[in-house]
């Protein structure tokens, strides 16, 4: 009697557990076999107060490092207020920048919402006095004294009015110093003084699958909005556009899916060291989290250029011409996949060879193949556009082409852009 007390008291506790334990594996295994769910398993509560050699996980969310490096830039990055007369847009029932093929700039689409834009000030014009906002873009400040990086197709309307927004509500008016004809860029300058400034970074050291932040005017609503990514991709070659037939290649390209939306268009792009490493130019339309910025090294110079003069002087071939790539070649039977091909433009005013300049008086022609510049192969991640603006006017370098299939060398001098250049 006393034994099956004894089985009774600790045998079958015992024995029910086990059946419950072998039941519930299998009805766990049922689940994730069938359904494919499986239980996460439980924390071991008997090491919690351990004092053992464990390695202890501890979690700093104040010193996490997107937090810094907003903290350190956010000052930096303005918002740019885009305003016209609204005699000028009772018409307009969006803004001009939309997609063109699967590219955009990423700018916002905004009703003209028929409110001028702060008539306190009596000194202002009538014209002023009837401004409307139509649109907004990003930028950040580079020059404690009010110079400011953008996009060119940001400030492209010569008939609009240009502002700025501090991160902290400020507001400027803005002066367009310097469009860049060849890259989207343009510089703005504020009266101001004192003001925090962004440094710029090195874009060729990127790593695919490195971490970076955008920060910009989301919508043209949210300004300073922060966003995280990586590096998707480098040297991308890809066309964008304003909706109205007007093309813009973005040479060698940084790929990022840190989210770049409406409104971000010429803000940075940063690494964890809060430097620039692009500028964010452009979205597309049909994937998600798939944007582009314009690597910073390649404008360097165009920023240099504005500090120290004013305005942008850069040296120039004087050629219109295309990228060559493997299905170009195919679909062309050229006897390269690299290079680039002189070629004219869309309309008939837009020569291959622009007379007088230094491709013209160095003997390029139309349908010639630039395949090396000063001894660099031009391909996918060495763009001809960004090779010309590492040198300076008056350096003389050597052209490796093809003229009507024959490969040669010749000698040309780089002179500065003309101010009247498109």
């Amino acid at each position: 009697m006393e034994k099956e007390n004894l089985y009774k008291k600790y045998l079958t506790p015992t024995m029910v557990g086990a059946v419950a334990g072998i039941v519930g594996g299998v009805l766990s295994t049922c689940l994730f076999v069938v359904f494919g769910i499986k239980y996460l398993p439980l924390p071991n509560y008997n090491n919690l107060n351990n004092n053992s050699n464990s390695t202890k996980v501890s979690y700093d969310l104040s010193g996490d490092q997107t937090v810094n490096v907003v903290d350190k830039a956010n000052k930096a990055v303005v918002s740019v207020i885009i305003s016209k007369d609204v005699s000028q847009v009772q018409n307009q029932n969006t803004f001009p920048f939309n997609q063109f093929f699967n590219l955009g700039f990423p700018f916002n689409q905004v009703q003209p919402q028929q409110q001028p834009v702060d008539n306190s000030n009596k000194n202002k014009d009538d014209k002023k006095n009837n401004l409307t906002k139509i649109g907004g873009g990003s930028g950040f400040i580079v020059l404690a004294d009010g110079l400011i990086v953008t996009n060119r197709h940001v400030v492209d309307d010569d008939s609009a009015v240009y502002s700025v927004a501090l991160s902290d509500g400020t507001q400027y008016d803005a002066t367009v110093l310097a469009k860049d004809p060849v890259n989207d860029v343009a510089l703005l300058k504020i009266e101001a003084h004192d003001l925090s400034t962004l440094e710029l970074g090195d874009s060729d050291q990127l790593k695919i699958g490195q971490t970076v932040v955008a920060i910009g005017n989301a919508l043209a609503e949210y300004g300073n909005t922060v966003t995280r990514g990586v590096v998707s991709g480098k040297g991308r070659n890809v066309q964008a556009g304003d909706g109205l037939g007007s093309i813009e290649t973005l040479e060698e390209a940084i790929q990022t899916d840190a989210a770049i939306n409406p409104g971000n268009s010429g803000g940075p792009l940063l690494d964890m060291a809060g430097q620039v490493v692009g500028i964010n130019t452009a979205v597309s339309k049909e994937g998600q989290l798939v944007g582009f910025a314009i690597p910073i090294n390649s404008v360097k110079k165009t920023i240099q250029s504005v500090k120290e003069n004013g305005k942008i002087i850069r040296p120039w071939l004087g050629i219109r011409y295309t990228p060559i790539n493997k299905q170009m070649q195919k679909s062309n039977n050229l006897s390269v996949d690299y290079g680039v091909i002189i070629q004219r433009g869309t309309n008939a005013d837009e020569l291959a060879v622009i007379p007088g300049s230094p491709a013209d008086k160095a003997g390029l022609v139309e349908n010639d193949i630039i395949l090396e510049f000063d001894g660099q192969k031009i391909d996918s991640t060495h763009s001809l556009v960004n090779m010309i603006g590492k040198y300076n006017i008056g350096d003389e370098v050597n052209v490796k082409m093809l003229h009507k299939g024959a490969e040669k060398t010749i000698k040309l001098k780089l002179k500065q852009f003309p101010d009247d250049a498109k």
